[in-house]
């Protein structure tokens, strides 16, 4: 099975909706990804993942159909030569190895678009293949930080692993 990224489409909030309306994706994700997750939601993120340019969220597709998300979001001043990745992909495909597809092909389009040295992912302690999808999509362990995570009503360590550029340019065409 070999996945794309692509920018969204209207059209995609269906399967956008179908799969991001789940309570294993949000726990896992920041406060601002809702549970439930209701078309309303789905229309709104589509329309900011086109308000930007050059885009920084795409879609992941599957045999034509929206099965998640990915995201690559420089920073500003002096954190401007990095960028943090954020990523979900819907339960029913967990496992297939289509994320560590999905973050190769951002990690290229990310240091080809933004000109950044940098690009890292945060993750809770207790994301375990979440971490594993980075470990096998080159991305090294940065740091931990104690409790900084605060969903749900509790605590969590935060994990840090990045990707930098000099290592990329050895290993991918840039």
């Amino acid at each position: 099975m070999n996945i794309k990224l692509r920018p969204f489409e209207t059209v995609d909030v269906y399967a956008l909706v179908n799969n991001a309306n789940n309570i294993n994706i949000a726990n896992n994700l920041t406060n601002k990804f809702p549970f439930p997750y209701l078309k309303k939601d789905g229309e709104a993120f589509i329309e900011f993942c086109n308000s930007k340019t050059p885009i920084e969220v795409k879609a992941i597709v599957l045999d034509g159909a929206v099965i998640g998300s990915i995201g690559i979001h420089p920073l500003q001043d002096i954190y401007s030569k990095s960028a943090e990745m954020g990523y979900w992909i819907g339960e029913p495909f967990w496992g297939k190895g289509l994320v560590v597809q999905a973050v190769k092909q951002m990690l290229v389009y990310g240091f080809e678009t933004f000109d950044i040295n940098r690009i890292f992912a945060r993750t809770t302690h207790l994301n375990i293949a979440s971490q594993r999808v980075l470990l096998k999509s080159g991305f090294v362990f940065e740091a931990e930080f104690k409790s900084t995570i605060f969903k749900n009503n509790q605590y969590f360590d935060e994990r840090v692993y990045a990707y930098r550029k000099h290592l990329a340019e050895t290993e991918m065409q840039f």
